[in-house]
């Protein structure tokens, strides 16, 4: 990790001088100096739909946890049943409060009885640990914060299979989706793991600074086109998957932002915030997260007021024009009773209102099995 001598102090990835090298346009995110895009963002984009891309995500907080009862530890803080899992499985889930809002959306990787890793967003790195920490204390846990030494490359696409096996002796074949494994690169300790935020087949590759710089200098030469923040949101909102900060917070539960699929109630003991979504399930919820189709180019963005018969009755948490799609879409949270699909609403952009429809989410699906 290197410190920047900017006048705000940004940290800098161990990636940071090979990026630059590359001419990327470069801006402040999280606390990071990172590639906002590299050749341009649609065409990056496009890579990685049909064919590769590479993103530098070392910027995430990377968590090395161990001790006995690991499980144990973190079931009270996760609303997913992490007992589910085997050895080399993942789970996406969330960190909630107590009145069931979102601390953080986190990866969760078991990989022995007494280990796994947890990778957790770049701007929350403090708080999370600073939440986990007294909770892991008690059973013993051990937290290890890696993210300012370790390289986290997230390698997406149709090809990320066939370009990463040359440099890995392990067949990465039997791999699933959020299945994992550990292995070597250039003769040094990796991680792989078959996860991604695109919407595409991919995997995501910790190791060394070292190493690390080694395989984007290699992935560079295979072909693989390098990809900044830019991409990665318009791909990640494609895939309707979720940006801490922006479509889900401390004041979103899981089910308003319709990860109800990781809410395994039935399943777990108590949990902190447990009651809350237990009520919600019962009472019903106030509002839902939706995907939106403008009609013609208008975009909405972050924040826009969303319109129903006159009145307010909604945000707008992320838009954007979608690339693949050649349509304008957005997330919005709206009261319930306006949450079907075919629902017609107003999204407010500069003071005029334009014609939004709710539509099924992801607004794009990979068409290839993973």
């Amino acid at each position: 990790m290197v410190v920047s001598e900017t006048a705000s102090q940004a940290l800098q990835t161990p990636l940071y001088r090979l990026i630059v090298a590359q001419q990327a346009k470069m801006t402040q995110f999280a606390g990071w100096e990172m590639p906002i895009q590299f050749s341009g963002l649609k065409q990056e984009h496009e890579a990685v739909r049909t064919s590769v891309g590479m993103f530098d995500i070392s910027h995430m907080g990377k968590f090395i946890l161990t001790g006995k009862d690991l499980l144990p530890s973190l079931q009270t803080l996760v609303p997913s049943n992490l007992e589910r899992l085997q050895f080399g499985q993942a789970q996406y889930t969330v960190l909630l409060n107590a009145d069931g809002g979102i601390i953080d959306d986190v990866i969760f990787y078991y990989q022995a009885a007494e280990k796994g890793i947890l990778i957790v967003n770049a701007a929350t790195t403090e708080k999370d640990k600073a939440w986990l920490l007294p909770h892991l204390e008690k059973y013993s846990v051990t937290l290890k914060d890696v993210s300012q030494e370790k390289v986290l490359i997230a390698l997406q696409g149709i090809q990320a299979q066939r370009i990463l096996q040359s440099l890995v002796s392990d067949d990465l074949s039997p791999l699933k989706l959020f299945e994992h494994l550990e292995t070597t690169i250039f003769d040094q300790p990796a991680f792989i793991a078959r996860t991604g935020y695109t919407g595409e087949d991919g995997f995501e590759i910790m190791l060394s600074a070292d190493a690390g710089q080694k395989l984007w200098e290699s992935l560079l030469k295979a072909g693989v086109t390098p990809c900044g923040l830019g991409a990665r949101d318009t791909l990640r909102l494609e895939a309707a998957l979720a940006l801490y900060g922006q479509d889900i917070d401390d004041q979103t539960s899981p089910l308003e932002a319709g990860l109800g699929w990781l809410v395994h109630l039935k399943e777990k003991d108590e949990f902190v915030g447990r009651s809350v979504l237990e009520n919600q399930k019962t009472n019903g919820l106030p509002r839902r997260l939706v995907g939106l189709q403008m009609e013609g180019r208008h975009i909405a963005r972050h924040d826009y007021p969303v319109w129903s018969n006159g009145q307010m009755v909604g945000k707008v948490t992320s838009g954007t024009l979608s690339p693949t799609l050649g349509k304008a879409i957005a997330l919005a949270y709206v009261p319930s009773e306006l949450a079907t699909i075919g629902q017609t609403l107003e999204v407010e952009i500069r003071g005029k209102t334009y014609p939004a429809t709710v539509v099924k989410k992801p607004f794009y699906k990979v068409s290839r099995p993973i």
